[in-house]
């Protein structure tokens, strides 16, 4: 079994994040070995202390834990490497997976039309830049995120946009956006065609490119459902990252869709399901 990187709890740095303590407990049960980071430091720019608990030469592991913005993972990575540790996964394969620019190349006709531009922080893009952006998606209704997450709770504001044609109502979406997410906005603005979906979500666990568990979605772990992954295995085989996950739901004329890709280790598993179906996978 290998060695797994939890977040520590915030407030007891000696023992993992209650919401990871059931996976922890599945590695060591398995004879794997659990260290713990600082999230909260490592967020705060301090690398070295985030990693601090983390015992020197524990050789390669992997990270089970809470999302971790690019940059600040690369600065993990290059902690841990001091510290005679090496992830296995690599800045370069978690941007891939993580950030929508990486992925949807590998996935394109299998999910929603999509364009994106990179974007800094507390800056509401100009009408003009905003129609520029969306002029190759035509008309029709679209939704706005950022390269990692949505403002679907605001659903109104920040993330739908009735019609592509207004660039005005679109400019308007896309601030709310940016300005809601704040320092936290990762890489810039995304634009979605949007289509109509039916039933519940899949999400799917891949590792080296095969399909080991799939589950329901988090925001709805009590609605399983079985996706049809013929095009999607083809579609992750092309992406080449090592542990990734596929969000997969039907459209309303049949055909299953990929929603969102991601990093798995970085993706939640849904309430109810045994952690040791997946962390058992990680040698």
């Amino acid at each position: 079994m290998s060695t797994v990187l939890f977040c520590a709890d915030p407030l007891t740095l000696s023992r993992v994040d209650q919401h990871f303590a059931a996976q922890a407990r599945a590695v060591r049960d398995a004879g794997g070995t659990v260290a713990l980071i600082d999230h909260d430091a490592l967020l705060a720019g301090d690398a070295a202390g985030a990693v601090r608990r983390v015992p020197r030469d524990l050789g390669p592991v992997w990270y089970r834990g809470w999302m971790v913005p690019t940059g600040r993972y690369g600065e993990l990575c290059a902690a841990l490497a001091a510290r005679g540790v090496a992830m296995r996964v690599g800045v370069a394969d978690y941007r891939a997976a993580h950030e929508l620019p990486g992925w949807y190349a590998a996935f394109d006709g299998l999910t929603p039309r999509t364009v994106w531009t990179p974007w800094a922080p507390g800056r509401a893009p100009d009408v003009g830049t905003v129609a520029e952006l969306v002029a190759p998606l035509g008309g029709g209704p679209a939704v706005v995120k950022d390269y990692v997450k949505s403002r679907k709770h605001e659903w109104a504001q920040a993330c739908h946009v009735p019609e592509l044609a207004d660039p005005t109502a679109v400019a308007r979406v896309v601030a709310r956006m940016v300005e809601l997410q704040g320092d936290d906005l990762a890489g810039g603005i995304v634009v979605r065609r949007f289509e109509r979906f039916a039933g519940a979500e899949a999400r799917v666990w891949w590792l080296d490119g095969a399909p080991v568990l799939t589950t329901a979605h988090p925001d709805t772990p009590a609605e399983t459902v079985e996706p049809d992954l013929a095009g999607v295995a083809a579609a992750v085989a092309r992406l080449g990252r090592r542990f990734v996950t596929t969000d997969l739901v039907r459209r309303d004329d049949g055909a299953w869709r990929v929603v969102e890709a991601g990093d798995a280790q970085v993706s939640d598993l849904p309430a109810g399901v045994d952690p040791a179906r997946l962390l058992d996978r990680l040698r």
